[in-house]
């Protein structure tokens, strides 16, 4: 885990201040030696949501022997050049892109849940591999989408739990880069809640106990986590905690926002990106704490497989630490007959989560390794990443 003090030092207020630290930081660090299985392409920054500015995300990743890594932030691409410069100080060959909500109208999955806890017919995608000279266009396109719907679900928390109130202006915003082109998103509400409950009641037993009058049952590992209180992310843990809770409850659905599926293909086509499609598989217990058990495509996979297809989306991520093996079996396999282009990478937006994905190790993995250096050769060069 990267030092908490190291860690402020590269979340500097300015881009030019992180940068800055992260050059003396570079030259003060022995770094481990590179593992060639070990990339990521799913990493998300202070432009949407985590503790990492892209600077840190960049020295993080060095830090735990990945050979590359990538950035895809949640409907915003604004982080993407911090990224690249941060990566070019610090020897990482690095891929840029964003991840996206899609509404699925028109399409035969319409009204169906796929990929997404919140809402029916709305589907995360990732669009990777964006090369370097379409990163304004790409944010042009979304950046009128980011005004958020947040606002008013801070009015259901207020309404929900009044002696935890919070002012969107005051507590919300100041956790987020969104003067700087980032997103706000339903964690930096629950970041904003955590962060308010603590301030009242303090960390350990009495907050333990808080949360409980408030109706949440909490397991023994919930438990024991609350009691750490002398973790430096604690309000991080506790933000998980909150938003399996508490975002059901005051989730207002995405609407216009979300472009639907044909015209953000359209759009990858236009930018040369890589549209994917990120697939999560029936979940059970969730590695950052803040997903319930619930189904999701896994019961007609091979519907949605033909849907990308007819949709014209060639390309599929996901998470190989995260599913079972059987899951995994089927969507490669399935990724094989419709022709998809896989790529992999870790969700990381949680400091308890390390940026190595030790699943890598397994020779059955190769092909998402290649495919990470075709997603950066095309960046650099325009090289195909189809044929």
């Amino acid at each position: 885990m990267i030092d908490i003090a190291v860690l402020n030092r590269l979340n500097a207020p300015t881009r030019a201040e992180r940068l800055e630290n992260l050059r003396t930081l570079l030259s003060g660090t022995a770094f481990p030696e590179a593992v060639p299985q070990y990339v990521n392409n799913h990493i998300h920054t202070t432009y949407s949501f985590s503790p990492y500015s892209p600077a840190a995300a960049v020295y993080a990743a060095r830090l735990e022997g990945l050979c590359t890594a990538g950035i895809v932030d949640h409907d915003s691409i604004a982080g993407a050049r911090e990224f690249l410069e941060a990566a070019e100080l610090a020897g990482l060959p690095a891929t840029i892109g964003m991840e996206c909500r899609v509404d699925m109208r028109g399409t035969r999955l319409e009204g169906r849940r796929t990929n997404n806890p919140d809402q029916v017919g709305i589907s995360y995608m990732t669009i990777q591999s964006v090369p370097h000279g379409k990163i304004d266009f790409l944010d042009q396109f979304f950046a009128p989408r980011r005004e958020a719907r947040n606002r008013k679900m801070v009015e259901n928390i207020n309404r929900l739990l009044p002696d935890a109130a919070l002012d969107f202006e005051k507590d919300v915003l100041p956790l987020s880069q969104w003067r700087e082109g980032g997103s706000v998103t339903e964690r930096h509400l629950m970041y904003a809640l955590a962060k308010k409950l603590t301030g009242q009641t303090g960390k350990g037993p009495g907050l333990t106990a808080r949360l409980e009058k408030m109706g949440l049952e909490l397991s023994e590992k919930q438990r024991t986590a609350l009691l750490d209180t002398e973790y430096p992310f604690y309000e991080y843990g506790l933000l998980g905690i909150l938003k399996s809770a508490f975002v059901p409850k005051i989730y207002i659905d995405a609407g216009e926002e979300c472009p639907q599926l044909a015209e953000v293909v359209r759009l990858c086509r236009e930018a040369d990106a890589c549209l994917c499609y990120a697939y999560l598989g029936d979940v059970g217990e969730s590695v950052t704490g803040d997903k319930k058990a619930q189904r999701f495509e896994d019961a007609y996979l091979e519907e949605l497989f033909q849907c990308l297809r007819e949709e014209g989306v060639w390309a599929v991520t996901y998470m190989p630490a995260r599913n079972t093996p059987g899951q995994l079996e089927r969507l490669r396999g399935l990724c094989r007959e419709y022709g998809m282009f896989q790529v992999s990478g870790e969700d990381i937006n949680s400091p308890r989560q390390s940026f190595a994905i030790r699943a890598m190790e397994n020779p059955l993995f190769q092909n998402l390794i290649d495919a990470a250096w075709r997603l950066i050769d095309h960046e650099k060069s325009g090289e195909p990443l189809r044929g």
